[in-house]
């Protein structure tokens, strides 16, 4: 009897590296949505470093539909577990995530692995 799967045939560690790939783009993306605050915020209407992409619309995108991800996918134990693993400014690892969050090894990963297939499927990519 062949198990049931919300995802059949799909690479796990394909999507969760391209989910990575995503959150730290979209971390950076956060910043550089700041800096353009405040440049704004301080008169300065031309970017003060040279740029070579105009992508303005689509990064901006990028970070709604990222925020929209973690904001409405997940529930607070998988956004905790994402923001400490991903989003921090310091790189944690697993046992301390888990550890600081009062849970077991298994339970951790089950959500991690869920939190991540959430990202995915929210974003369209699988």
């Amino acid at each position: 009897m062949s198990e049931l799967s919300l995802f059949p045939d799909i690479d796990e560690k394909k999507v969760c590296a391209l989910v990575v790939k995503e959150l730290k783009i979209y971390k950076a993306l956060k910043v550089r949505q700041q800096n353009k605050m405040e440049l704004e915020k301080n008169g300065v209407s031309e970017n003060i470093f040279p740029k070579l992409l105009e992508k303005d619309k689509e990064n901006q995108l990028k970070v709604l539909h990222m925020e929209r991800a973690l904001n409405k996918s997940l529930d607070s134990t998988e956004r905790q577990i994402i923001e400490m693993k991903y989003l921090s400014p310091e790189r944690q690892n697993d046992i301390n995530i888990y550890m600081e969050l009062g849970l077991q090894k298994t339970p951790y990963y089950e959500k991690k692995k869920a939190a991540i297939f959430q990202i995915a499927s929210s974003l369209g990519m699988i």
